[in-house]
């Protein structure tokens, strides 16, 4: 007796793989953004009436040279397991802040700061300042308390707590005086574990593949409208897999609703 021919799983689609590969293409050429991998293209597909299997989608990438590069790292990597977790279930009971240096023609050397929630991923404030000192890593803090706080005022932050590196910006006393003043918990990174700050460290890391290095910056004044502009595609834009492929944006706003 003849078994019955084996069908291949995952979504059936009538195109072709040229004519997936060109809306494919089509996705990638439409994104604001230049690091999107072959999950995000499957999910960015969906809305066209287009639903296929993520293999032959990463198939279609990887023979075509379209898959985002990776970065490879010199050294193996050690244990990244870690007991806990860093990312949380609501927004505004922690954020992430970090910093990056670049560089402008007239202004030379100037600091990027931003703050990250651990919930939506979105950037909550951001900073560009010629001088990275305890006062410029404060202000996407107050930035953050200011739009999702509802006020700025003694312990009104109260139930936040921010992750941080061990820089000498945030171990000054002024900064943690301020985050005191507001109510929010410090809760540094082990030392050595820079994981433990993954959410922000990662922003900073799209910040600059997707921003900082694509610019040649004339200026600290340009560097700001540019950052500033990438900084509001990114919470409308940037899919999150972790979020069902939904935006920054999407996410707070449903998270938001389910809390009122």
């Amino acid at each position: 007796m003849r078994r019955p021919e084996a069908k291949k799983r995952g979504p059936k689609t009538k195109l072709t793989d040229a004519e997936l590969l060109e809306e494919i293409r089509a996705v990638l050429k439409e994104s604001d953004f230049l690091g999107e991998g072959h999950r995000k293209v499957r999910a960015r597909l969906r809305p066209k009436g287009i639903y296929v299997g993520k293999n032959r989608v990463l198939r279609l990438m990887r023979e075509n040279g379209l898959l985002a590069p990776v970065r490879r790292g010199k050294y193996p990597r050690g244990d990244r397991s870690h007991s806990g977790r860093i990312t949380t279930d609501v927004p505004n009971e922690l954020w992430g802040t970090d910093a990056t240096r670049f560089h402008t023609k007239d202004d030379g050397w100037v600091w990027f700061f931003g703050a990250i929630d651990h919930c939506v991923t979105d950037v909550v404030g951001w900073h560009v300042a010629k001088k990275g000192d305890r006062w410029a890593a404060l202000e996407p803090i107050r930035q953050g308390v200011r739009a999702h706080m509802d006020g700025f005022a003694p312990r009104i932050a109260l139930g936040l707590s921010l992750r941080h590196d061990w820089g000498p910006q945030y171990t000054a006393h002024q900064f943690q005086g301020e985050l005191a003043w507001l109510g929010i918990r410090s809760t540094p990174s082990y030392v050595g574990e820079p994981e433990c700050n993954g959410v922000a460290e990662r922003f900073i890391r799209t910040l600059k593949e997707e921003c900082l290095y694509l610019h040649d910056f004339q200026s600290l004044e340009e560097a700001r409208q540019v950052i500033g502009a990438f900084i509001e595609r990114y919470n409308r834009g940037w899919i999150l897999e972790r979020h069902g492929y939904k935006t920054p944006a999407q996410v707070r706003y449903e998270l938001t609703l389910e809390a009122a």
